[in-house]
């Protein structure tokens, strides 16, 4: 048995503190000889404190090629229990399967942007110092600054509106492509100063006006919901019976999915009306809930982590029933 050593380290050296660590391997149960999936490596705070506590194996999955490099750099401190994956975790069936893995004893997420990410200015993910309006995790592909300078209006108001929850979306949207039209909007800090305009920051707010439609351009830059269902039905296909897939989200919009993925399979989704006719046989429910509700962190842990104060851990236990066939939700359908 690996001797744990979490509690001497609660920070990484890179100044990333992972939230609700102690909560995720009381959930997680890592044990010797199991084979582990960290989704979403980041700094790498749960895979090390997964390899610490037991002797077991992670595969630590990012798509951020500066988070994969840090991986392969904390491997060396393994010796072989600690792979690296560069790709995204909703293909981690695959990024297994290439490694010859196809059955895991626990899954773990922290779903959305890492710190190292939003307090690198050049990333784009945060309008706290100006930088580039990138937002990629992969630096691949449509970067923000590329959306809000081709889109039409009607398309970048559903983007804020879908992702952010902005009521003020289609005044935004006007607003951008009004600005774009004077010069193209390339800096986190130009955005700022767009939304501002239309939602002038007040000093007893906790939460910036901005922050919404910053999160809804990030989150449709990466598809992080698509992601997270892809990732969700990955496990349902990976996990051993008694395998656990525990889940950290960090708004409304992750967690509703977590939370109806896990209700749903667990057979606790019901009818969605008592005057609709009875559903059809289910398959057999293949988790069952650790925690009904889910788990919040502590108060001590905010105190000295803020961002964990929206954090909410959500732990399914696999049964050992086939998993489901059905197709993937649609989006919009958060409020069905």
């Amino acid at each position: 048995m690996v001797t744990s050593r979490i509690h001497d380290v609660p920070q990484l050296s890179s100044g990333h503190i992972p939230v609700m660590l102690e909560d995720v391997l009381g959930a997680l149960r890592p044990k010797d000889g199991g084979v582990y999936v960290d989704g979403t490596f980041g700094a790498g705070g749960y895979t090390r404190a997964i390899l610490e506590s037991a002797d077991c194996t992670v595969y630590a999955i990012d798509r951020d090629p500066e988070a994969y490099a840090r991986g392969v750099s904390m491997a060396k401190d393994f010796k072989h229990r600690l792979v690296p994956l560069h790709g995204c975790f909703g293909d981690m069936k695959y990024l297994l399967q290439a490694q010859g893995v196809t059955r895991v004893d626990g899954i773990v997420l922290d779903i959305g942007v890492s710190s190292i990410q939003l307090s690198t200015a050049e990333r784009g993910f945060s309008f706290q110092k100006d930088g580039p309006l990138d937002m990629r995790m992969s630096k691949e592909g449509e970067s923000a600054a590329d959306i809000l300078n081709s889109a039409s209006e009607k398309d970048i108001a559903h983007i804020i509106f879908t992702y952010g929850e902005e009521r003020a979306s289609r005044q935004i949207a006007k607003k951008i492509v009004s600005a774009r039209a004077e010069a193209p909007i390339k800096t986190t800090l130009q955005l700022a100063d767009i939304i501002h305009s239309v939602l002038p920051q007040k000093p007893q707010l906790r939460t910036d006006t901005a922050t919404k439609t910053f999160q809804a351009l990030r989150i449709h830059v990466n598809d992080e919901l698509g992601e997270l269902e892809r990732a969700l039905a990955a496990a349902e296909e990976l996990l051993l019976p008694e395998g656990r897939l525990s889940v950290v989200t960090f708004h409304s919009l992750e967690d509703w999915r977590v939370k109806n993925f896990l209700k749903e399979r667990t057979g606790n989704m019901g009818n969605a009306s008592r005057h609709l006719p009875a559903l059809p046989d289910a398959p057999a429910p293949t988790f069952i809930l650790a925690e009904s509700g889910g788990r919040k962190a502590s108060a001590a842990e905010t105190e000295v982590n803020p961002r964990a104060r929206s954090a909410r851990l959500r732990t399914g236990i696999r049964t050992d029933a086939p998993a489901w066939q059905n197709p993937p939700r649609e989006e919009g359908a958060r409020h069905a």
